[in-house]
């Protein structure tokens, strides 16, 4: 256990290339990884999505991650052209701490009758900090021991997402400025945001034994790791209302067994539990991972009627 945190510290420490997040329910998370997609799953020419999601992963192990997203997206097509959104994102490490903030545009080009692209761009900040709690052997710290500090820096993303009538496809690039958030003490503490790379893809097969099934991919580099997602989930209406169940395998990492619901139009909630595959298996217990997300949509104008007085 021990060595699994110091390991997670070197890493916090670092000031070169860290893997972004891992999202389970990553068909939820587009928008956070490319701007491209923002408001692109609305439909209705007025409405606003927001989703959270929690993730706790490698549950009991000592200073694993543990992750929130918060989406909040606009498609107002009614109004002007592109879609809007802001997405915020929290990440515990250890003793690490990281939050990006990012204001995010799409604009949408119709390709004739194959689909839309989204080209998007997402400007924000990112703040990265430690605060070690540590328990030295001795009455005098090692004084080589990082302290307290943090920084904030620019953040930049950049995405094409092309979404066809049932199928999705996109290429998007995060922390293009790959920022260095340097400490203000004096052990000299960094921090550099690593540019990564995704490519997402997506088809959904309709009227397949009573119900759908979409089959989802995500891949992600920051051109020192790679790894990919792979899911498939079956949708089932009873009654109106959605149920769904699936599996994603994660590579050299997890599968994940994920359940969802959604009991109105404007509202969906699911879990997922991924089973570790890693060298951590033997001492985790899993990660559990919950999401929601609910819709509201800006009702049109009324029409407005006249009539001569006569036809009264």
């Amino acid at each position: 256990m021990k060595n699994f945190l110091w390991s997670l510290l070197f890493l916090s420490f670092s000031a070169f290339s860290q893997q972004d997040k891992l999202i389970t329910h990553f068909m939820y998370d587009k928008m956070s990884i490319n701007p491209g997609a923002t408001g692109m799953s609305i439909t209705n020419d007025a409405g606003i999505c927001g989703t959270s999601i929690y993730r706790n992963q490698w549950d009991k192990v000592n200073g694993a991650p543990n992750s929130a997203v918060l989406n909040v997206e606009a498609n107002l097509s009614r109004f002007f052209p592109g879609g809007v959104g802001i997405s915020f994102y929290h990440d515990a490490i250890g003793f690490a701490r990281q939050n990006n903030v990012l204001l995010n545009y799409s604009y949408p080009l119709s390709i004739g009758n194959i689909g839309t692209l989204g080209i998007g761009v997402g400007v924000g900040i990112m703040s990265y900090g430690m605060k070690p709690n540590w328990v030295p052997p001795t009455n005098n710290p090692d004084p080589s021991l990082p302290t307290d500090w943090s920084a904030v820096n620019l953040d930049l993303n950049f995405g094409l997402y092309f979404k066809g009538n049932d199928y999705y496809a996109g290429f998007s690039s995060t922390h293009l400025s790959e920022s260095v958030l340097e400490g203000t003490n004096n052990l000299s503490e960094n921090f550099q945001s690593a540019r990564h790379y995704y490519l997402m893809g997506g088809k959904n097969f309709r009227d397949v034994g009573g119900g759908d099934i979409d089959v989802q991919m995500l891949l992600r580099t920051d051109m020192v790791k790679f790894s990919a997602d792979i899911n498939a989930r079956y949708i089932y209406n009873l009654s109106g209302k959605d149920l769904w169940g699936g599996l994603t395998y994660r590579t050299s990492d997890a599968i994940a067994i994920m359940l969802g619901y959604s009991p109105i139009d404007q509202l969906s909630v699911g879990y997922s539990y991924d089973i570790t595959l890693n060298k951590l298996s033997s001492i985790s217990r899993g990660s559990h991972e919950m999401f929601v997300k609910y819709c509201i949509y800006i009702p049109p104008p009324p029409i407005q009627k006249t009539h001569h007085p006569r036809w009264l």
